[in-house]
């Protein structure tokens, strides 16, 4: 028994002096938290509001028919330039029935009271050179005569606009869409035997073709409320397209939109600038682009990486964490200056030649050293 209860005892004691042995081992042999650090270096740091929007033309013109019909003829294709004047399209008149019913029958009653006062004016014509009626007489006869003869023109030419559109087939009859300013066509949303109406005050009208010059374009983008008190009008600016292999254009901030609109839930300002084309360089209408508007501009200032900086979750000032002679870690507080979203210039805390800690999470040590603070 005895001997049994050695045996037991022994392995007790065995097992103990393992754990305890596996527990010094495990303090011993537990890896060194270690951190890079970075130094603070002199920069030159460019401040920028960048607008999101499009590269439009500054003259677009829609055309519009003067009368109702259909496409008759389309003379041009989307892409091509033409001159002022020159003939887009032609539309053939389809008149009303009722109309043109109504226009012949004045025709018929205006050539009645022609013919009337025709034999009234000769009759009164006779009787007056040889002394029988009065001048005024024949002076009224006269004038009744002039009259109905314009009344009878008038019909004629009422019944051949509402037949073809025009009364003759001339450059600048109604049923000619010719180009107002001269451009690019841009689109075309008609095709030949489509049916037209006319732009008058109750319609707008069909669209027969836009009309644009590509050698005046403006950007056109939007930029937020927290923005925009940065901007002013006159400014020089950039314009960058994608579409070009990031090619950037000068241009001139010329509008800033007094009023914001609500998308999103952000607010967001309108802004418009007159943009410099290369004769060189093929632009399209609808190109997405982006402003590139620098606000403020500093060389050979001191920075630091902006991931670097931490923020105090109580205070919320920034600081860092620089390494001291004893291998550990310090916080300071840093006031910092502008920042272009990568380096943050460093105003005070931070000297050249600092070795600032790459942060990934802050240790009990430095907690407490926050609190001491």
């Amino acid at each position: 028994m005895n001997k049994t209860v050695k045996i037991i005892l022994g392995i007790i004691i065995l097992i103990l002096l393992v754990v305890v042995i596996k527990y010094f081992k495990d303090s011993n042999s537990k890896d060194i938290e270690e951190f890079k650090v970075e130094s603070p270096f002199y920069s030159t740091i460019d401040t920028k509001v960048v607008a999101t929007g499009k590269l439009n033309p500054e003259e677009e013109i829609e055309l519009k028919p003067q009368v109702s019909g259909i496409i008759d003829k389309i003379h041009v294709e989307e892409g091509d330039l033409v001159k002022k004047g020159d003939l887009i399209a032609k539309i053939r008149v389809v008149p009303n029935e009722q109309s043109l019913v109504n226009a012949n029958s004045r025709i018929k009653s205006a050539k009645l009271a022609f013919d009337n006062s025709k034999v009234l004016y000769s009759r009164n014509k006779a009787l007056f050179e040889k002394g029988v009626i009065s001048k005024q007489d024949f002076e009224n006869s006269e004038l009744n005569y002039n009259q109905t003869k314009e009344n009878l023109t008038q019909a004629q030419n009422d019944y051949q606009i509402i037949k073809q559109g025009s009364l003759s087939g001339g450059s600048f009859a109604n049923t000619n869409i010719v180009a107002q300013i001269p451009g690019t066509i841009l689109e075309i949303p008609v095709r030949e035997g489509d049916q037209v109406i006319q732009s008058n005050n109750f319609n707008a009208g069909t669209t027969i073709a836009t009309v644009a010059d590509m050698s005046m374009m403006i950007f056109e983008g939007k930029v937020d409320e927290s923005e925009v008190e940065k901007l002013t009008e006159g400014e020089d600016i950039k314009v960058v397209l994608g579409a070009i292999n990031e090619k950037e254009f000068p241009a001139k901030l010329t509008f800033v939109a007094p009023k914001g609109k609500e998308e999103n839930g952000a607010v967001q300002f309108t802004i418009k600038a007159d943009v410099e084309i290369e004769e060189s360089t093929s632009i399209r209408a609808g190109y997405s682009a982006n402003a590139e508007i620098e606000i403020e501009s500093k060389d050979s200032i001191l920075v630091i990486k902006e991931a670097l900086v931490q923020f105090n979750r109580i205070t919320e000032n920034p600081y860092v964490e620089i390494l001291q002679d004893n291998d550990k870690y310090k916080k300071k507080n840093v006031k910092l200056g502008i920042s272009d979203g990568i380096i943050v210039e460093v105003l005070d805390g931070v000297e050249e030649g600092d070795k600032i800690k790459v942060w990934n999470k802050a240790s009990k040590d430095n907690e407490e050293e926050e609190d001491e603070d």
